[in-house]
């Protein structure tokens, strides 16, 4: 009874009677769900339209709108955004041919919505695209009930301290396997670069890999990987919260561990270019720290405490197989001399195209200071 009250209603509905719907032809014609970052920076918002063919790539795709003052982006007198397609995905929920869409959101006078942190990392990545970034990012979440508590949670107390959860297995250690395994196989589906996943420390927690992606690549495919995620949660009647620290107290936190390196860093003799950019990123911490999470910080602040394997927030350090370091260099690397390196700052909650570009910024264009250059001019 605990658990079903910590369902949403809709979760409970009939699924086999939508699926005698699913199963039914379409006639050639095709539903594209186009999926967008909302006012927020964090939330997803998306509609759905039909085309009269499948669209074989993201540029068969036509531009759409929506009511950006719904969305906290627009003021109601002049509402109307823009939806301009940039990367397309094979639909999981209502399967081939249809298809997902990720897009930009531009403002009426066609400029970037604020919250398209993807227009200036494009630009970026397209600046350094000889470096050949590759990223990977381990994107920590905790579900929910509806109620909001903890999903497997006792209703009026704590379960146990932590040390069985990470990685378990077992009734009494995990809680909504169901859900991750089903987010899993609809980002393979979906063609989303998903590599892994894992409970995670704190009970109700758990993690999923995307990547290597290189450039763009890794924002446009942790969106959506996202967007799936919400979208499983929403059918099983759960709510999956990316809050750095939801619950407070002695529990983890959660991050969004990010990988990277350069083609000169995976090669042999790597480890010196490895250590340099790391060198780089110690000068210019405040501006990452600005850029990790969704509110210049604050929400990192409750997390990056330097327990429960973070760093201080007011501190830079890197070490090998450090978790409690800044910069993390796996010990594998520092054995073999090149490969990545991992930056273990970024909140749950970060926008992936801020975090990207701010360490190319830092590493391969060598911007020092909290100011950013606009490259748009040269």
């Amino acid at each position: 009874r605990a658990v079903a009250m910590s369902v949403s209603h809709s979760s409970r509905l009939n699924k086999l009677v939508r699926e005698q719907y699913m199963r039914l032809p379409q006639d050639g014609r095709v539903q594209v769900t186009y999926v967008w970052i909302d006012g927020s920076g964090e939330g997803v918002r998306c509609k759905s339209r039909t085309l009269d063919k499948e669209p074989k790539s993201v540029e068969d795709v036509p531009e759409w709108n929506f009511d950006g003052s719904s969305t906290a982006q627009a003021e109601g007198s002049n509402s109307d955004m823009f939806l301009v397609p940039v990367c397309m995905f094979r639909d999981p929920f209502c399967l081939d041919p249809n298809k997902l869409v990720l897009c930009e959101v531009l403002k009426y006078n066609r400029k970037p919505a604020e919250t398209n942190l993807r227009h200036t990392c494009k630009k970026v990545m397209d600046l350094v695209k000889d470096s050949h970034p590759w990223f990977g990012m381990e994107q920590e979440y905790t579900l929910l009930g509806i109620n909001g508590h903890p999903y497997g949670w006792p209703d009026n107390g704590f379960p146990g301290p932590q040390g069985p959860y990470y990685c378990g297995v077992g009734a009494d250690k995990v809680y909504g396997r169901d859900i991750v395994e089903s987010h899993y196989k609809a980002c393979l589906y979906a063609g989303v670069k998903i590599c892994g996943t894992n409970a995670e420390v704190m009970p109700s927690q758990w993690e999923f890999q995307v990547g290597p992606c290189e450039g763009i690549e890794m924002g446009d495919h942790l969106w959506m990987a996202r967007f799936i995620l919400h979208r499983v949660c929403e059918d099983f009647g759960v709510v999956a919260t990316l809050d750095p620290k939801p619950m407070t107290g002695n529990w983890n936190g959660a991050g969004c561990h990010t990988n990277y390196s350069t083609e000169e860093m995976r090669r042999e003799g790597g480890l010196k270019h490895i250590e340099a950019a790391i060198e780089k990123l110690s000068k210019r911490h405040d501006y990452h720290i600005c850029v990790y999470d969704p509110r210049g910080g604050r929400d990192n602040s409750r997390r990056l405490t330097g327990h429960h394997e973070t760093s201080n927030i007011f501190e830079f350090s890197a070490g090998v197989a450090n978790r409690g370091a800044s910069i993390r260099i796996p010990r594998q690397v520092g054995q073999d001399g090149c490969g990545y390196f991992e930056d273990r700052r970024p909140a749950a909650n970060c926008d992936p195209y801020a975090v990207t570009e701010a360490i190319m910024r830092t590493t391969v264009l060598n911007e020092t200071g909290v100011e950013t250059k606009d490259y748009a001019d040269h």
